[in-house]
């Protein structure tokens, strides 16, 4: 059985490509490097993190990149004995602009060494290459305008003025011919993530809707021609839990079409768990997978209801293997567990090594705590909604410039770290750092003050999420028992709607560790280990 999310935590705007017996999952990863996450599987029931291809310098630098700006909606795609990425780099996201501008890299497989990216152009996000069966490629994005008026577009947000369309020239890997708007959307507007594919001589065009909220929405419409017109969906919405509110798939919406070898049809698309009382989705947007099929030359949900399915056939039987309880990550490789991640630079020895010393990850203290430029802060995925995380510490700080501990972070405006640090009259001291949501100002609040005085050596902390409350605890290394410190934080703001409230942020919850030093002097911390342990 297909148990939905199949992608739990942080994994949006899933796209998806089968070669052969093999299928793919690329999703968006926004500000955190190496960008693009890539899903392996042979049975679309298990699936298995494999690549992160843009990795270095000359793909992807987003030091300055805003929260929730970065790697948006990428597309994969495989043709002419190459797999296509096609991503954008958001550099901007309040106000009127997106500065959105967009790329296209290729590997011949999906393990190698993916090329440097080819510019493409910067009209919108969220594109996708069509590989046509005679042979021609099509770019599709939305057309962002900026102006409060527009004519390509329904509903009640300009901004999303249509799906644009233009042919592609992999010789001269260059754009050519007319830009087609081929699709204004429905009422429900703001589309955007845009995917082609053909079938019966029809060409059919999926995008979503609705914005990333709980109004959102994969709306599908065909054409005879690739330039349109397009009529839409007799039913408008492929997918959508905008009306069931009670649905346990929240937020249903942005995916792509899939086809078995033996032509059964699935759709992937991106969905959020909220959690009561206040509807707020802790685990961010997840990949979810439905079955479908075809009627009329149109696609619709297995039971004919948009609403997704937690339970999902898939193509054949087969067993979902379930994921260790607690996974013990040891710093004892030259590279960071797959798992792990770190914010926007594209030249992590500035911020981390593993070999510097053998057998611990050290951080270097950079910038502070949700910096948009050099971060040292390296953090794997929140998958559960009841967890806990533990580290074990070696830092020394001379002040309280200096700070370095384990934290559950969204952004700069929402974050909880309990953290080693210096003060005038505690000496070495334990404080609590938390941002619970203050946007525009990022203040920090200090729920135990100035903290509590700990002895020299290495130290043990751990923080245990369950849903909606956080708590923290420390003691010395492997001596005695557990020590909570300070009251229940609020847990259930490290989301989405947390602070700013539902389209203000659109990422995820990290649980990880984090260093920072503002006098400039990149005072090193050392980590021996982490656990994630599921509760």
């Amino acid at each position: 059985m297909i148990i939905n999310p199949i992608l739990p935590g942080f994994n949006p705007d899933p796209s998806i490509c089968r070669v052969g017996d093999d299928y793919y999952i690329a999703t968006s990863t926004f500000e955190w490097y190496p960008g693009v996450q890539i899903h392996h599987s042979r049975d679309l029931v298990n699936w298995t993190l494999i690549r992160r291809p843009l990795e270095r310098k000359s793909q992807l630098d987003m030091r300055g990149d805003p929260d929730s700006c970065g790697i948006w909606a990428p597309c994969l795609s495989y043709a002419d004995g190459l797999f296509w990425l096609v991503y954008t780099d958001v550099k901007r996201y309040d106000g009127s602009f997106k500065d959105a501008p967009n790329y296209i890299v290729t590997a011949p497989s999906i393990e190698a060494e993916w090329s440097d990216p080819v510019y493409v152009n910067s009209s919108g996000f969220d594109p996708s290459l069509f590989h046509d069966d005679d042979g021609r490629k099509w770019f599709v994005n939305m057309h962002w305008n900026h102006r409060p008026e527009a004519h390509n577009t329904e509903g009640d947000n300009p901004a999303f003025d249509g799906i644009l369309l233009q042919q592609w020239d992999a010789a001269s890997k260059k754009l050519v011919g007319p830009v087609h708007n081929i699709y204004r959307g429905t009422e429900l507007g703001l589309v955007e993530g845009p995917h082609l594919f053909k079938r019966n001589g029809w060409y059919y065009l999926t995008t979503a809707e609705g914005g990333t909220g709980y109004d959102h929405a994969v709306t599908m419409a065909r054409s005879r021609t690739i330039e349109g017109p397009y009529e839409t969906h007799p039913e408008k919405y492929l997918i959508t839990s905008k009306d069931s509110p009670k649905a346990p798939l929240q937020r249903a919406g942005h995916g792509q079409y899939v086809e078995t070898p033996d032509g059964q049809a699935y759709h992937t698309h991106l969905c959020g768990r909220p959690l009561s009382p206040y509807r707020r989705c802790t685990l961010g947007r997840e990949t979810a997978l439905q079955k479908c099929i075809w009627k009329d030359d149109w696609l619709y949900l297995i039971g004919e209801s948009p609403v997704p399915a937690v339970e999902v056939t898939p193509p054949v039987p087969t067993e979902l293997k379930f994921k260790p309880q607690r996974v013990d990550y040891l710093f004892d490789q030259p590279k960071l567990p797959m798992d792990f991640q770190w914010l926007r630079t594209p030249e992590p020895e500035r911020i981390f090594s593993l070999s510097e010393r053998p057998g611990f990850l050290r951080l270097y203290g950079r910038e502070s705590i949700g910096a948009w430029f050099e971060q040292a802060l390296v953090a794997r995925r929140q998958e559960h909604h009841r967890f806990r995380a533990e580290t074990r510490i070696e830092f020394a700080p001379d002040t309280y410039q200096q700070v370095a501990g384990l934290t559950h972070y969204y952004n700069r405006y929402k974050l909880h770290a309990l953290a080693v640090t210096w003060h005038e009259t505690l000496g070495r001291a334990l404080t609590i750092l938390s941002c619970p949501g203050d946007y525009p100002a990022g203040k920090l609040v200090f729920p135990i003050g100035s903290g509590i005085s700990v002895p020299d050596g290495a130290l043990d902390l751990a923080m245990e999420v369950m849903e909606n409350d956080l708590h923290f605890f420390w003691r010395p290394a492997g001596d005695g028992p557990w020590q909570d410190i300070g009251e229940a934080l609020d847990a259930g703001v490290i989301s989405d709607e947390g602070g700013r409230g539902e389209h203000g942020s659109f990422t995820g919850a990290f649980a990880g560790v984090f260093a920072f030093d503002l006098t400039g002097q990149g005072t090193p911390a050392d980590f021996e280990r982490f656990a994630y342990e599921a509760r």
